[in-house]
């Protein structure tokens, strides 16, 4: 016999509303911002850059064959983000800091490639924005205090970027730029919140490299002269609409493999 009493019951519950408090949590996960150091050679610019890391809510601090900054000047300029010195992690080369990087943008003073798009940094946070559930790790790559990033290094990061300035000499120090960087990664990136999501690989890379796979099956080596800037503009695509493109590129890519048995 149906109890109707329970089934009216049951049904008036359905409908009234779950508290806040009685809602599944579902978590989410902050993007990690990394600035990373290709050879710094003076330590109390590592000093500096640390404690403005710390300052603007930030804690990973990477660096490429840096000078001694474990005593001495590091130490009192980082007053108060000893802890960054600390737990900072160095590599022998940028090539090698940046293999478990997603998404990496590079600063440069100056433009090397007058086909390469410089980004000014207050258009950086917009740009990662729209990928924020396809990276990971960001990291803002910094070059050495007299010479900067080499053209190879440029060539390694998904994007350049600069801070635009009133004159062109003297340049931003190292430290002032990181500072500049981190300051205005802070208005976003440290409340941007990454949708939960099953996938552990690092997306962005995955989706950037089924589009390389596809231009070579296409006939677009690195040799080709518009190869290396159509790699360039993948990085101001949003994920919504590199998604889209990387669905295209596995149908080439699997047509490509059957047609080749």
């Amino acid at each position: 016999m149906v109890n109707c009493e329970l089934i009216a019951q049951r049904r008036d519950a359905l409908k009234k509303p779950i508290a806040k408090s009685q809602r599944p949590k579902i978590k989410t996960k902050k993007m990690e911002v990394i600035f990373i150091l290709v050879e710094p050679g003076e330590a109390g610019n590592i000093g500096a850059a640390a404690r403005a890391i710390k300052t603007m809510g930030f804690k990973d601090l990477w660096m490429v064959n840096p000078v001694n900054y474990l005593e001495g000047e590091a130490q009192w300029l980082a007053h108060a983000s000893q802890d960054i010195l600390e737990n900072a992690k160095v590599f022998n080369s940028l090539k090698d800091a940046l293999i478990n990087i997603d998404f990496s943008v590079a600063s440069s003073a100056k433009q090397r490639n007058i086909n390469a798009d410089y980004i000014p940094i207050t258009d950086i946070s917009d740009i990662i924005q729209g990928k924020k559930n396809i990276i990971n790790k960001l990291a803002i790559v910094f070059g050495r205090e007299n010479s900067g990033l080499t053209n190879e290094e440029i060539a390694m990061c998904d994007m350049v970027s600069h801070v635009p300035m009133q004159t062109t000499f003297p340049s931003l120090n190292l430290s002032q730029a990181v500072m500049i960087y981190a300051y205005e990664l802070s208005k976003k990136t440290n409340v941007i919140e990454k949708q939960p999501h099953n996938q552990t690989e690092q997306v962005f890379k995955v989706l950037k490299n089924n589009l390389i796979q596809t231009l070579h099956n296409i006939g677009f080596n690195d040799m080709h002269p518009i190869y290396h800037r159509i790699i360039e503009r993948m990085a101001f695509i949003d994920e919504k609409d590199l998604k889209l493109l990387n669905s295209i590129a596995e149908k080439v890519n699997k047509k490509d493999i059957k047609s080749n048995i």
